[in-house]
């Protein structure tokens, strides 16, 4: 699957090569072990945003499929993944998940790291490393548009905001699935030593605890060392009584009250003689269209929902609005251009 999607990001059309430096996509001409420092800022800042690309072998200037040269190949493959995963374990504050791969077109060939999102954001940088200090100690990296750069604070601001959003839902979630059975009949399993204590009552396992379990019926007995197993007397009936109430948005706009013209208008407002091509630029470039972020889809029925929850697809007319995030977001990235 990574071959397939560095394939994509390397497509030619029409002469050129069709997909750009964006907020998950990063061009560099030649890799260089020396350059390893300037290489994990730009996995942090990737971690810390969506996820993304640094390909290697793509001439800047004009953009064209150059490849890597032999010592730039050989330099890539001699990467050590485990080597690599120790020293952003020591740079970092929180890890980094990513995976190397190498293809070769029309004979030449070229190399990608694929960096993934952090489960755990921020991802700060805990040393300064590399020349000039590429990294300083205490910085947080972001991937905005086409270049990495120091965290700005409206994006700070909203990782937290996951953060502790995230930390709530997981505390309502367990608290409900106590709730269907009530407290003075549950027993929530968090560890495998609770498990031996024969209480009497309907468990709740945590999901992460069940799915490490290995359940025997009696009379069926094939011991598999090491695994926590569960003596089953009866059967283990899935509780579907439990749902989460999903929280229904009474009032999307306000939340979201700016059309894209309206945020054309307040850009402008904010710095005199801005390009609207460059606020659309901005807004493609940084993914800011269905980011709940910045922006949410203003679907015209269900049935357009649906179909965008399933197959993560939504039509182009479909309107986009945006809420205060985006603006400040725009208004910083614009004046820095």
């Amino acid at each position: 699957m990574i071959d397939e999607e560095l394939l994509e990001l390397l497509r030619i059309t029409n002469g050129k090569l069709f997909h750009r430096e964006g907020r998950s996509l990063e061009f560099k001409e030649q890799f260089n072990l020396a350059g390893l420092a300037d290489y994990f800022r730009d996995f942090a800042a990737f971690a810390n945003n969506r996820g993304g690309f640094l390909v290697f072998g793509v001439k800047d200037a004009p953009r064209e499929l150059s490849g890597l040269s032999e010592k730039s190949a050989a330099a890539f493959d001699s990467v050590d993944p485990e080597k690599i995963t120790g020293f952003l374990g020591k740079l970092f504050s929180s890890e980094i998940r990513w995976d190397a791969v190498s293809i070769k077109i029309d004979g030449k060939k070229f190399g990608a790291f694929k960096i993934y999102e952090a489960k755990t954001k921020p991802v700060i940088s805990l040393a300064d490393e590399g020349k000039d200090q590429t990294l300083k100690n205490g910085d947080i990296y972001y991937r905005y548009g086409g270049r990495t750069q120091r965290i700005l604070s409206a994006e700070l601001q909203a990782i937290i905001g996951d953060r502790i959003n995230a930390n709530n839902k997981a505390w309502i979630e367990r608290v409900e699935q106590i709730g269907t059975t009530g407290p003075q009949n549950a027993l929530v399993v968090n560890t495998t030593d609770v498990m031996s204590k024969n209480m009497g009552k309907p468990l709740v396992i945590d999901t992460d605890l069940a799915k490490k379990l290995q359940f025997i019926r009696e009379g069926d007995f094939d011991e598999k060392e090491g695994a926590a197993t569960l003596k089953l007397i009866g059967d283990v009936v899935p509780v579907n009584a439990i749902e989460i109430e999903k929280e229904v948005e009474r009032d999307i706009f306000e939340k979201y009250p700016y059309s894209a013209l309206d945020v054309w208008k307040r850009i402008q407002k904010l710095i005199p003689g801005v390009k609207q091509t460059n606020v659309w630029k901005a807004i493609n470039e940084n993914g800011l269209k269905g980011d709940e972020r910045y922006s949410k889809y203003n679907f015209r029925n269900r049935q357009q929902e649906e179909k965008y929850n399933a197959t993560g697809l939504v039509s182009n007319a479909t309107p986009v609005i945006y809420n205060e995030n985006a603006i400040v977001f725009l208004e910083n990235i614009l004046k820095a251009l």
